[in-house]
């Protein structure tokens, strides 16, 4: 399968609590591990589940998840990647990056129908800067680190000469956008999931936005 799209970002729920001592960092391809772990956890299962089609050889659904964390292109890769690490690990991961300007038509008989809703919500902030992933590791939740990665992908969104920010989450995780909506985010449109043989609660992806 040739088709790569993005991640939905769901964050695990946070609070606005003093954050622990945290570092944040760039990954390297030496985090592809990691990375391959917390894109699950913040897809729920969605990633595994998709990596399982992409198995080459002898290959397991998440060698395939830590050879895509390793490539230099693509929405999930370890140069659009930032670390928080504190206690001697990693706490959690954002990913991050430029939505096009423009948007190419979408052509339904081309994209599997899986896909279809978040292109059509991505297509709608054109130009934006887009949080893909953003998870924290369970012993870290509920400690301000979701917060924290928050503020750094703004503050990549303000360098970079963004006004707006955009991600994409589950209705089936209410934690996650209620954390988004502390933090300004507004919710603009929605999209009827497409799960085929994935197991998860929710029946909405959610376009959220913020403007600076």
């Amino acid at each position: 399968m040739s088709f790569k799209p993005a991640a939905q970002s769901l964050a695990q729920p946070d609070v606005d609590r003093p954050t622990p001592p945290m570092d944040l960092r760039r990954a390297t391809v030496n985090d592809a591990d990691t990375m391959a772990k917390l894109i699950n956890i913040a897809g729920e299962g969605l990633p595994v589940y998709l990596w399982q089609d992409m198995i080459e050889g002898d290959e397991t659904a998440w060698d395939v998840g830590r050879r895509r964390a390793k490539r230099d292109e693509g929405g999930f890769s370890y140069r659009n990647t930032t670390l928080g690490v504190g206690e001697y690990q990693v706490m959690g991961a954002l990913i991050d990056y430029a939505l096009p300007d423009a948007f190419d038509p979408i052509d339904p008989t081309e994209i599997p129908a899986m896909f279809l809703p978040l292109l059509e919500l991505e297509s709608l902030a054109p130009g934006s800067w887009y949080i893909n992933v953003l998870a924290v590791f369970p012993p870290f939740r509920n400690r301000g680190v979701g917060s924290e990665l928050i503020r750094a992908a703004e503050r990549n969104a303000m360098n970079a000469g963004k006004q707006t920010i955009s991600l994409i989450a589950s209705d089936g995780n209410p934690g996650a956008i209620r954390l988004y909506e502390r933090h300004g985010y507004i919710q603009r449109a929605k999209r009827a999931m497409v799960k085929e043989d994935w197991e998860n609660p929710g029946k909405n992806w959610i376009l959220l936005i913020k403007q600076f």
